[in-house]
């Protein structure tokens, strides 16, 4: 497989997987959780996943030839607590991925040192998908560690279960090496 091919196969399996773990968080919760701030400064799980939609609509709306910043984004209103049900939540969670993987999905690996613009900045395909993968996980971060915090009853681990990472590398070691992406053990994991 050559590199570009290579590179948008790792980039979509990394996606996947911080959205699978975003979704196992959000499916621990009491819908009522979901709603839940601590503060005028916190945003509630379900403001989060209005703000990664809203951004990931924006950015992958017609990636390669429109700006990413559309004009019809509006970022401020992400962060109000106006929605009603985890139904709401999980609808615009999804519509936001769906609309990432799309443009995945369409993309071609000669298109990766294609430039597209961000609020006027260039990025090349590559640089803008980067800087994407940096800003879902930090959100989708947020989401579980609010997730553990809200939770009423015990947690299900979403990684490593406290006090057993000498199980966890003592199993990885035992396989014979192999090239593989990291996410392939964790998103059967995941599921």
């Amino acid at each position: 497989m050559k590199t570009d091919e290579s590179y948008l196969e790792s980039v979509k399996k990394q996606f996947l997987y911080y959205k699978m773990l975003g979704e196992k968080a959000i499916d621990q919760l009491e819908p009522q959780q979901l709603f839940v701030t601590v503060n005028e400064d916190t945003n509630s799980i379900a403001a989060i996943v209005k703000h990664i939609s809203g951004n990931m609509l924006s950015r992958w709306t017609d990636f390669l030839t429109k700006d990413g910043e559309k004009e019809w984004r509006n970022r401020d209103a992400e962060f109000e607590n106006d929605l009603q049900s985890k139904d709401e939540v999980l609808e615009i969670w999804k519509k936001g991925w769906n609309c990432l993987e799309n443009a995945l999905e369409s993309l071609k690996p000669n298109q990766l040192s294609d430039i597209i613009y961000i609020r006027n900045e260039g990025h090349t395909v590559i640089e803008a998908i980067n800087r994407q993968l940096a800003h879902y996980p930090y959100h989708v971060g947020q989401i579980v560690f609010y997730a553990k915090q809200l939770k009423n009853s015990e947690w299900n681990s979403l990684s490593i279960p406290k006090n057993k990472s000498g199980n966890y590398n003592a199993e990885k070691f035992a396989k014979e090496k192999e090239i593989k992406n990291f996410t392939d053990d964790e998103l059967k994991r995941l599921k």
